[in-house]
């Protein structure tokens, strides 16, 4: 983590995304909620009751992770944002992305990126940024932090939200508030996750 926040790189502003234009939301919301019980999935648990936060997804397997984690958010009815390279945001993409929930951070190292994703959550009363701890889909044995130094130091909590595909349930466990202990807390944030099975057993790596 780095010494000090400051200075912090170009704030980006939080815009119209697909979650909240308001004709297409409610037609979406249908639409996710029938496509979820058709492939029998539900969704359990709420989503923290702050307006800015760190939402985790685990375990992160498979391309289908995604689409259902999106879903899930309509039905569940707040805005998911994800971090993307800048290099997408340029020329007629960048609304597209923005749109999508995009926010450009670069990439260039990982201070940039907690730096850059903290500047977001100051710049904004509501917020909600969804990283996968894993940071790939493959089995990775340690999970990247980038996340936690993200939550402490925009002073927001963790929402810790899962996706089993053995169970075909969805939604969050609970809301974590990190303490500055990244082992600690890290090996607290994991045990919650203790049974939950991804797409591709093989390849998670929560206990």
């Amino acid at each position: 983590m780095p010494r000090s926040l400051s200075p912090l790189p170009q704030v980006f502003s939080v815009s119209r995304t697909m979650y909240n234009t308001p004709v297409l939301r409610p037609i979406v919301v249908a639409i996710c909620r029938v496509c979820l019980a058709l492939r029998g999935w539900k969704l359990q648990g709420k989503p923290p009751t702050a307006p800015k936060y760190v939402m985790i997804t685990v375990p992160h397997t498979s391309n289908w992770d995604f689409p259902l984690a999106l879903a899930m958010a309509f039905v569940f009815r707040f805005d998911m944002h994800w971090m993307g390279k800048d290099s997408l945001f340029s020329g007629w993409r960048g609304p597209l992305m923005r749109w999508l929930g995009g926010i450009p951070i670069n990439r260039s190292s990982s201070n940039n990126v907690v730096l850059a994703t903290i500047a977001a959550f100051q710049a904004t009363d509501r917020l909600i940024v969804a990283i996968p701890p894993e940071g790939t889909r493959s089995k990775v044995l340690k999970w990247k932090t980038g996340f936690y130094y993200i939550a402490l130091g925009a002073n927001v909590p963790i929402g810790l939200a899962f996706l089993d595909y053995k169970k075909k349930a969805g939604g969050f466990l609970s809301t974590f508030l990190p303490t500055g202990d990244v082992e600690k807390d890290i090996a607290a944030i994991r045990a919650c996750y203790s049974g939950i099975s991804g797409k591709y057993a093989e390849k998670c790596t929560v206990e």
